[in-house]
């Protein structure tokens, strides 16, 4: 099968990046698979990190990707739209994550042949952070698909709003498999330069530091608990962090949290979940979280709010804990029993079953058969 994949790819960063990958390289093994990606993705003034592209530093799979698409380039949606039809694809992908890519994405969707199925994954249809143009390019670009892959059912919900007779299929987020082995606690708290805190139960968030990600609602807990506690923040922070040092300050917790504030590296990854005893998502709000597949293949146990589609990746006291309420009384009551009642190991014995079947191969393979389907 002759597969396009237009989407965010090497040398751009970032968990869509690296998910992208993980697909292109499974179907390239069976299929003729060619990867297209931006030009532009974002302009520099609407990024709120520090740079879109991979570092040195990076050890990100270069994947041979054609840069052709600018999102706020129209000239740059013919040229691509025309580029993709001359190359007559059995298929073309995309994945959606963002109402901002959808003028760009839906134009070239729209203009390819009746004989190419347009299958769209779905990180998100309904933004966590709402902008007045979304219910309008949300229309746009799911009219200009002929199936969708979604991996929540949050997501599956958002996107039966807008297309209730759409077709989908449903399969959750496959497991991360390319940050490396775990390593000791002790040998990942020395790569980190943590070894003060070996002996503490440690906490990890991670991941790009937003509103939404309920950081603020964790330190108010983290004030709830005994010094026995210590937790480790990892990521790039996306817009201001001045909130969250108020309450680092605000409530003496200086010395109890390990701030990284900046982009983890793929080959940094496994030192922090190889560190923490939990992984802990306190969001607001939710559809499904990357985190969770790679504190997965860690078999690293998590501690998550129930919002949004975040519920549906964690089996409540089998693979981790599930907080109904989001408050910090909340988190910290489950935080308190997680340690108490000593479950970790019992824990990531059954995330480790789960990852048997939840892998790249599969969810793939699924992705072919249902484009097939759709024929």
């Amino acid at each position: 099968m002759r597969i396009i994949f237009l989407s965010t790819f090497y040398p751009f960063r970032g968990g869509i990046a690296q998910f992208n990958a993980l697909v292109y390289r499974e179907m390239e093994k069976q299929h003729e698979v060619e990867a297209l990606t931006f030009s532009r993705q974002y302009p520099t003034i609407l990024f709120p990190g520090k740079t879109q592209l991979v570092a040195e530093n990076d050890a990100a799979d270069p994947i041979p990707s054609t840069r052709c698409l600018d999102t706020i380039n129209p000239f740059t949606y013919f040229l691509t739209a025309r580029r993709v039809r001359k190359m007559k694809p059995d298929l073309i992908i995309t994945k959606y994550w963002m109402t901002f890519f959808a003028p760009s994405l839906g134009f070239v969707l729209g203009r390819q042949s009746k004989n190419t199925v347009r299958i769209s994954i779905l990180d998100n249809v309904i933004p966590h952070e709402k902008r007045f143009f979304d219910n309008w390019c949300n229309r746009y670009f799911l009219k200009r698909n002929d199936g969708f892959i979604v991996m929540s059912e949050k997501v599956l919900k958002d996107l039966l709003h807008y297309l209730p007779n759409a077709k989908y299929l449903h399969i959750p987020h496959p497991v991360y498999n390319h940050f490396g082995e775990k390593l000791t606690r002790i040998k990942a708290l020395e790569n980190l330069g943590l070894e003060h805190i070996e002996g503490k139960n440690i906490l990890l968030f991670f991941g790009i530091i937003r509103d939404y990600k309920g950081l603020d609602i964790l330190l108010e807990a983290m004030a709830l608990l005994s010094d026995d506690y210590h937790l480790i923040v990892a990521g790039e922070v996306y817009g201001s962090f001045a909130k969250y040092e108020e309450i680092i300050e605000r409530l003496g917790l200086i010395n109890r949290i390990s701030l990284h504030n900046n982009y983890i590296s793929d080959g940094s990854v496994k030192d922090y979940f190889s560190a923490a005893d939990v992984c802990v998502l306190p969001y607001k709000t939710a559809t499904q979280s990357g985190i969770t597949s790679i504190s997965h293949h860690f078999e690293l146990p998590l501690i998550a709010t129930n919002v949004g589609g975040l519920a549906e990746t964690i089996s409540h006291n089998e693979t981790g804990l599930v907080v109904d309420e989001v408050s910090d009384q909340a988190l910290f009551l489950s935080i308190q029993h997680y340690f108490d009642a000593k479950v970790k190991e019992v824990f990531a014995k059954t995330i480790k079953m789960h990852n048997a079947e939840n892998n790249w191969v599969n969810f793939s393979e699924k992705i072919i058969r249902f484009s097939n389907d759709l024929r």
